[in-house]
């Protein structure tokens, strides 16, 4: 499919296949009503036949054949109009989550990642990346965990400049693929896969519990030894030879059984899933992808033997197997054939046979998970460009700036130039007035580059930055930490990442306001001049203005901007424009009048 030209072309084209698949799932749901009724009818007609047939013997019960033919056909093809219907159903669950994130619907629809939170993180909960709301829940749209922790992890750091480069390229690729998109939402189950990558490859690379091939012989050739003893006692009545065969089964199972345990257990978390990552795997075994990126992620699939997908499968099919154990007739049968014991040999022998691939799998998936997560967000969001990513210098030059969190009705953009002159912008203003969603702008812009996914900006020029923010920071009980020693603790942090390799982008919310305005004021100057003297850039928010007198210190290097507010018919009237200079106004006293207080 062509790439959507602006949001109302892509909300048209959405809408359409939503349209479709609503018509199709409403199509299929007539048709399994109407083959219920066939059903009934010939079950009922059955009864009829073999009440004539059997009780009044007016034809041969040969005749009842005919309606069990019939029912079995209507089974087949009722399970397949089920199945059409729910891919249908799922489809037009696709497009309205697709829809609900272009019209800004999204908040509490997706995966929030809430597993991936850290409270340490220098900037994950400063710049809403997890959680409810958050930038991961409007990123990720794929369905396995490997794909999740990949986004994750490219969101909580930084890459290099090459990487970044190659992950846009294979964005640009992924994106117009919408069908893809779709077919790979409809893989498998209506839900996320569970499987975690982490699980399934310790499971696979832990020491073998029975590597023994002479086990596996023996386990298959005293069933063939039982069975055919039982077959000379009924033919032959000779009981001797079964009666041995049957104590040999039973000495063999019980010097294995604790290691035949062990192989049970340990399989148990990581066997979740398998069947959606074996889905999943096919289709992206079939793709072409031109893309270097791309291409060398699917050549780690195809590397070598038969493709993973159909070695996953076989995995997840020898673990129904061994599930089946619990069905009444293997209770009777099993321990004749060594059913648990030749299921968990065989499954032991995959694990070792795939040991060194798996991992490599793994990864391959959730890098191809995670550029399909940014491609979608990139198609859905056609006027955000690639950031442009310097090579020389530290910079950060953003035309059009604006938050991908806030809707866009409410987003109002800005410029923001930091580097080489100035490298630090004093941002001042009123309460409510846009200053730390400006520093979450900057920061969230930043990630979303680093990863290699668009911004959301006219257009943004870059260095490779590492983010440190300073926003979110409260005291801890359980700790025993003040708010203002947590605070400090983090500046520290914040410190040694601007000792690092990569130039570090500092976002600082109403730097030190946890004590005196005389401390506050030496300890900040003297903070922002050693990032500075590191070669950082960054923002700091302030309502103290005796704070601005920071952009002086550094002379070029520093500059003061801030927002502005009106009052217009006894209303705080907010542009969240960003101008030069410093406020020169307050309105945190008519704020505190209009909830009521005698000010």
């Amino acid at each position: 499919m062509a790439e959507a030209s602006s949001s109302d072309d892509l909300r048209a084209e959405y809408r359409r296949r939503l349209e479709a698949r609503q018509t199709l799932s409403a199509r299929e749901e007539r048709m399994h009503i109407r083959l219920g009724n066939f059903k009934l009818a010939v079950a009922v007609l059955a009864a009829v036949m073999a009440w004539l047939s059997l009780g009044r013997e007016m034809f041969s019960p040969w005749w009842l054949a005919l309606p069990g033919a019939v029912f079995v056909v209507l089974v087949i093809i009722h399970e397949g109009v089920i199945q059409a219907r729910r891919c249908a159903d799922r489809a037009a669950a696709f497009y309205e989550k697709g829809l609900a994130r272009i019209e800004d619907r999204w908040t509490g629809t997706g995966e929030p990642g809430d597993r991936f939170a850290d409270r340490s993180h220098p900037y994950a909960e400063d710049l809403d990346l997890f959680g409810r709301a958050s930038l991961f829940e409007l990123l990720c749209t794929m369905r396995t965990r490997a794909g999740e922790e990949t986004l994750a992890r490219w969101l909580l750091a930084p890459a290099s400049p090459g990487e970044i480069r190659a992950r846009q390229e294979a964005v640009a690729e992924l994106r117009p693929r919408l069908d893809l998109r779709e077919e790979l939402a409809l893989v498998g189950e209506d839900l996320r896969s569970g499987i975690s990558p982490q699980a399934l490859a310790a499971w696979c690379e832990e020491p073998p519990v029975i590597a023994s091939r002479r086990l596996r012989l023996m386990a298959a050739v005293l069933p063939l030894l039982a069975l055919g003893s039982l077959a000379a006692w009924i033919v032959w009545n000779v009981p001797g030879v079964f009666l041995s065969a049957v104590l040999a089964i039973f000495g063999f199972s019980l010097r294995l059984r604790a290691r035949i345990q062990r192989v049970i257990q340990r399989i148990g978390d990581p066997a979740y899933g398998l069947d959606l990552l074996s889905h999943v795997l096919v289709r992206y075994e079939r793709e072409r992808f031109t893309s270097p990126l791309l291409a060398g992620l699917q050549a780690a699939l195809h590397a070598d033997g038969p493709p993973p997908s159909r070695r996953i499968a076989r995995l997840h099919r020898l673990i129904e197997l061994l599930d089946s154990r619990d069905n009444l007739l293997l209770r009777l049968v099993g321990p004749l054939v060594l059913w648990t014991t030749q299921l968990a040999l065989a499954i032991e022998a995959w694990r070792q046979a795939n040991r060194p691939a798996v991992r490599r799998w793994l990864e391959a998936v959730g890098e191809i998970e995670a550029l399909f997560d940014l491609a979608g967000y990139a198609y859905e969001h056609p006027a955000d460009p690639f950031p442009e990513l310097l090579e020389d210098g530290t910079c950060f030059e953003g035309e059009g700036l604006g938050h991908p969190l806030l809707p866009h009705s409410r987003c109002v953009s800005n410029d923001v130039r930091l580097g080489p002159d100035p490298r630090v912008l004093v941002v001042s203003g009123s309460n409510m007035s846009g200053k730390s969603t400006l520093l979450r702008t900057v920061g969230i812009n930043t990630v979303l580059a680093m990863a290699g996914a668009p911004a959301r900006a006219r257009r943004l020029r870059l260095s490779p930055l590492t983010v440190g923010a300073s926003m979110r920071i409260v005291d801890s009980l359980q700790a025993g930490s003040s708010r203002f020693y947590a605070e400090i603790t983090r500046l520290r942090r914040i410190l040694d990442l601007a000792r690092g390799g990569t130039p570090l982008l500092f976002l600082l919310d109403e730097l030190l306001h946890g004590t005196n305005s005389h401390d506050r004021r030496i300890g900040a100057e003297h903070f922002v001049t050693s990032l500075v003297q590191r070669g950082a850039i960054g923002l700091l928010t302030t309502h103290d203005l005796a704070l601005g007198h920071i952009a002086e210190v550094l002379g070029p290097q520093g500059a003061n901007v801030h927002f502005e507010d009106d009052i217009e018919n006894g209303k705080l009237i907010f542009d969240y424009r960003l101008r030069p200079g410093i406020v020169r106004k307050s309105n945190a006293l008519e704020l505190m009048r209009s909830v009521g207080l005698e000010v």
